[in-house]
């Protein structure tokens, strides 16, 4: 798990090519949880996270359907966005465990939300702006549990 990572980006691009490489390291059974205030980015480096993996489908946010699978790459990419998760019962009627304990690879968007069903060993990713550096700045941590 590549988990020990400060990058700065100056555009979605940059953003998008960390997440593509982070996915290409990627091993099955990992999970990433990505933090960030709404339009930092979490989405377009999810994007390049499923790229990474070989993902060929369009990836969005699955911010109604709570989860989206992809098993087109090299590995399942098991993509949450638990944004409108309010208790964590909700995560438990998906069969959460099934996917953060299985083959492929865990990202979740919004991970702060179910903080507590985070599994002992995370790859925790927190993405930032700072409007003193431009609208396109961002700060991107990327550290182990």
């Amino acid at each position: 798990m590549a988990c020990n990572i400060i990058r700065e980006t100056y555009g979605s691009e940059e953003t998008y090519r960390l997440g593509e490489e982070m996915g290409r390291k990627a091993e099955p059974g990992e999970v990433y949880a990505l933090t960030g205030d709404l339009g930092t980015g979490k989405t377009v480096f999810a994007q390049g996270f499923a790229k990474g993996l070989g993902v060929n489908d369009y990836v969005n946010s699955p911010t109604f359907t709570i989860l989206q699978v992809y098993e087109d790459g090299r590995l399942p990419l098991y993509h949450f966005d638990v944004y409108r998760i309010e208790e964590p019962e909700e995560m438990e009627e998906i069969g959460y465990e099934d996917y953060f304990y299985g083959d492929g690879v865990t990202l979740i968007e919004w991970a702060e939300i179910i903080e507590e069903l985070l599994p002992e060993k995370v790859c925790r990713i927190s993405i930032s702006k700072d409007p003193g550096k431009g609208d396109d700045y961002r700060r991107i941590e990327v550290l182990p549990e």
